[in-house]
């Protein structure tokens, strides 16, 4: 079994769901008492959040670069970043596995080709995400305006601070309805601390939750011995 490396603290709450599924995916492809082999760097997410507001990502990418690299020189063979919004600058951490990989994979699995996304407004907004999905040949859907703004409210103002709030659930099916009245076929959960909030019971059309496609697609690599897969080409 190769070692996982997860960079995470992005929030911690998110995090922790990462290592507990990853250890469960362990345990039921292995069964007894396996349980996987991690190594876990995680930040302090305080900083972080600061450096996104004041727009300081060159900054954001050297806290996770040390981190990444002190990840590798604990003997971590794969390295999976534990938040959707922070792989705007994933391409300055050497080789990950990418989470928008991850989910684009499950998607065109599913047979589903045009999604809603759902994350943080930098992760709606911004074509980091969105194009690495586009990448792969999907159409993709955001909220409009006012519903961004609420989606990136709930996230910050709630779920990385533990908050899981009934109110807010029901915001966020009614954000879905609308994409999927736009003709999302699917809904990308693009943000790790949205699956504390939603599941598939709260959508219409299937979820594809990202923080457990990516920590399950990190198992099946660690158990494979394969390397991570590109954008498509």
């Amino acid at each position: 079994m190769k070692v996982i490396g997860l960079l995470g603290g992005m929030s911690w709450e998110s995090s922790a769901e990462y290592y507990r599924i990853v250890n469960e995916r362990v345990k039921l492809l292995l069964g007894g008492y396996h349980s996987a082999r991690v190594v876990l760097y995680s930040v302090d997410f305080a900083e972080v959040e600061r450096m996104q507001a004041e727009d300081r990502w060159d900054d954001a990418a050297r806290v996770l670069r040390a981190g990444a690299d002190a990840l590798r020189r604990a003997g971590a063979d794969i390295i999976v970043l534990c938040t959707n919004t922070m792989h705007k600058v994933a391409d300055s951490l050497g080789p990950i596995l990418h989470l928008g990989d991850a989910t684009a994979a499950a998607v065109e699995a599913a047979g589903v080709r045009t999604v809603g996304l759902l994350g943080t407004a930098f992760t709606m907004e911004q074509d980091f995400y969105r194009g690495r999905l586009e990448s792969h040949g999907l159409t993709v859907l955001t909220p409009p305006a006012g519903d961004r703004a609420e989606v990136h409210r709930v996230i910050y103002d709630e779920l990385v601070l533990g908050r899981v709030l009934e109110r807010s659930r029901q915001v966020y099916r009614e954000v879905i309805a609308r994409l999927v009245e736009r003709g999302a076929q699917g809904v990308v959960l693009g943000c790790t601390e949205i699956e504390l909030l939603v599941s598939q019971e709260d959508s219409p059309v299937p979820v594809f939750p990202t923080t457990r496609l990516h920590a399950e697609l990190a198992v099946d690599l660690a158990l494979r011995g394969s390397g991570p897969p590109g954008p498509a080409r």
